[in-house]
């Protein structure tokens, strides 16, 4: 008996041009080539299955931004079904494959911490759980009395009508009037990253000197252009797509379903203009983390770092203990810790060159180090983060 390639719908919303779309589609399309399937561009699947009531299902499978209609259908009609709509209504009801939104507001709020904000903001979408749940995080992590954290939420289409702008204008400035910088804002959507700007720019603050911004989920046009770049968060949206097919597979094959959601933790930032910048109220610990930041891929030391600053190291330590609590050889560790994760979730490079590049100086100090401060060696780190070659 001659085996038919498995037909799968892919009802993902392919008319916007975000990476939460476009992204997750060329993802599913990876792995669907690998596998020989029949794929079928169906945005309205779920009357397509009504369509079929009486008859066989058009498909063995179906990977979808999964509303509550097609939820019902494909339970109906025993058809798998994997979501990727970390808002869909039926999140909680149906397998699903969606970034970890804990590890997205985590990457934020510590990204800040690092360059010494204390005052923080957010600006996000009300209907959004994936930013909710990231804002929940976020002020988990700097919530605690040496911290300030002004919260904002806003309309996931603010831009639907003139009146609907102007109300979400309002909102967005009266919550800038209750801002301390220097602050550290983490806004959910790009656009509304660079109306931020602006407003910025109409008060007299300097972005990111007074105002450091990450925004959305690293659209480059958005975050490249105009100056200031924007920092961003790569998600991997392409690895969403792959693992939602690869789960989709097993389930076509009569495998349970997970009992939770499969949540991937995000690429990384993507750092630029927006957050070039280190909130300190010390003039020398503020060079000392410029410097470090130019040149912990080099083979530093707190002395080195205090000889470039013009200052004692028993000094320079001090000062570090009090404004960021940490000596100096922990924020030198951390960059380079920084640094590898970047390496390591955005290319293939080999581990022993991320090691050398990024100043640990051999593959075996990268490992000790990954290994305790991070909780997994580095090769595990990138496999989480880069797309799966087996099934």
């Amino acid at each position: 008996m001659v085996n038919l390639p498995k037909r799968v719908a892919i009802m993902l919303d392919l008319q916007w041009p975000y990476k939460r779309h476009s992204d997750i589609f060329a993802g599913t399309q990876r792995y669907a080539q690998s596998q020989g399937w029949v794929s079928i561009i169906d945005e309205f699947s779920h009357a397509t299955l009504r369509a079929y009531r009486r008859k066989a299902p058009p498909f063995d499978g179906i990977i979808a931004r999964v509303n509550r209609l097609l939820a019902d259908r494909a339970a109906e009609m025993n058809v798998p079904v994997v979501n990727v709509w970390s808002s869909s209504p039926v999140w909680n009801l149906v397998p699903s494959v969606c970034p970890d939104p804990k590890e997205f507001g985590r990457l934020c709020a510590e990204h800040f911490m690092a360059r010494g904000f204390r005052n923080f903001a957010t600006v996000t979408s009300s209907s959004n759980r994936m930013e909710t749940n990231a804002v929940a995080e976020f002020a988990r992590i700097t919530g605690n009395a040496e911290f300030s954290l002004t919260t904002l939420l806003i309309p996931q289409n603010p831009q639907r009508d003139l009146a609907y702008w102007r109300k979400t204008e309002t909102l967005i400035r009266r919550s800038m009037d209750r801002w301390k910088p220097p602050i550290g804002v983490y806004i959910g959507q790009e656009a509304i990253g660079r109306v931020v700007v602006q407003m910025c720019h109409n008060r007299g603050w300097r972005v990111p000197e007074d105002v450091a911004i990450i925004a959305g989920q690293n659209q480059e046009t958005m975050c490249e252009y105009p100056r200031p770049s924007l920092t961003s968060v790569e998600v991997g949206y392409e690895r969403v797509g792959y693992e939602a097919a690869r789960l989709l597979h097993r389930l076509m094959d009569g495998e349970p379903p997970p009992e939770q959601p499969i949540l991937l933790a995000p690429q990384g930032l993507v750092v630029r203009e927006s957050t070039d910048f280190f909130a300190v109220d010390n003039e020398l610990v503020a060079s000392a983390l410029s410097y470090i930041s130019a040149n912990s891929h080099r083979s530093i030391g707190p002395e080195d770092v205090a000889t470039a600053v013009g200052a004692e190291v028993r000094t320079l330590q001090n000062y570090f203990r009090k404004f960021l609590n940490r000596p100096v050889a922990a924020e030198i560790r951390r960059v380079r810790i920084e640094r590898a994760k970047r390496e390591l979730a955005q290319g293939r490079r080999p581990l022993a060159e991320i090691a050398r590049d990024v100043g640990f100086g051999d593959i075996q100090r990268l490992y000790e180090v990954f290994l305790r401060e991070v909780g997994v060696a580095p090769s595990e780190y990138r496999r989480q983060r880069k797309l799966e070659s087996q099934i």
